[in-house]
């Protein structure tokens, strides 16, 4: 079918297909839409419509409900609405704590052995690349003899960004100076103003889409450490106590868990306590 560009950016939706679409969201990704962001939602939706040549949100609506729809669409949807914010060492207390307190206390407990992480939300990569890279230097050093990392994320586009491991010059400004030299290679031509990670991090990384809603996280391994920083953020409390109750159960005892510095535990029925500020034990 052809379609008039014009008529796509003019595509609206109505008030009741917002509501049926935020009510959809929010059991897909536990993520709460206000009347507020109908205007975003529209905006970034127009996108789907664009790429699959529709002009009205009807038709998409059919389309993203059909059997069809939810096996080819459903994951580029969630791409296109879901908010994908990060950066390199981003909250660096987190690392200062594991570096001085939990590597340490790790050894003394747990002998030499190496870490797990899992990186949940991990977005573009930038979190799990700056877990390697503080574990890496540790690694140098002796103190831990080696770590492997999992990182999750629900969109598959920003997955794809993370796995290619690229950068522009201007993400990488909270980077230290010397892990800049050991972990980082610039691109062959000096115009270019991107770099890579090194393939030595890149290699202990393993990327995987997940749903931070699905009702089991289908993981088989426990890890010494979970980050699922400024992601529940979004969610109601409810839907925060199960997320964390299921993150929890992937950690094993005396494993840690960091959220964001806006998130907590208060009030939430969950196996963790409080040992640091965003920073709690499973007990």
């Amino acid at each position: 079918m052809e379609v008039n560009p014009y008529d796509i950016i003019k595509a609206r939706m109505t008030n009741a297909q917002f509501k049926q679409m935020s009510s959809f969201i929010f059991t897909q990704v536990g993520i709460k839409m206000p009347e507020v962001k109908k205007v975003m939602l529209e905006s970034r939706l127009q996108k789907r419509l664009k790429a699959l040549s529709m002009s009205n949100f009807n038709e998409y609506l059919d389309f993203l409900f059909s059997k069809e729809g939810q096996k080819n669409e459903l994951v580029h949807m969630l791409d296109v609405v879901t908010t994908n914010k990060t950066d390199f060492f981003r909250e660096p207390v987190h690392f200062d704590y594991i570096r001085q307190f939990i590597i340490p206390e790790f050894v003394k407990k747990d002998g030499y052995k190496p870490l797990s992480v899992w990186s949940a939300g991990c977005s573009s990569g930038e979190e799990p690349y700056t877990i390697a890279m503080v574990l890496e230097s540790e690694q140098e050093k002796g103190n831990i003899p080696g770590y492997r990392i999992l990182a999750t994320d629900i969109s598959t586009k920003v997955l794809g960004k993370a796995i290619e491991a690229i950068y522009p010059f201007d993400r990488i400004s909270d980077i230290p100076h010397e892990m800049k030299k050991k972990y980082l290679l610039k691109h062959k031509d000096p115009v270019v103003s991107k770099v890579r990670i090194k393939p030595e991090l890149r290699s202990k990384i393993s990327f995987e889409r997940l749903n931070l809603m699905d009702e089991v996280y289908c993981i088989p391994e426990l890890f010494d450490m979970v980050f699922c920083r400024n992601v529940i953020i979004y969610f109601d409390r409810k839907t925060q106590e199960s997320v964390i109750t299921k993150l929890s159960s992937k950690l094993r005892e005396g494993g840690y868990l960091f959220l964001g510095h806006s998130e907590s535990i208060t009030n939430l029925n969950v196996p963790l306590k409080s040992i640091y500020p965003t920073v709690f034990l499973k007990q």
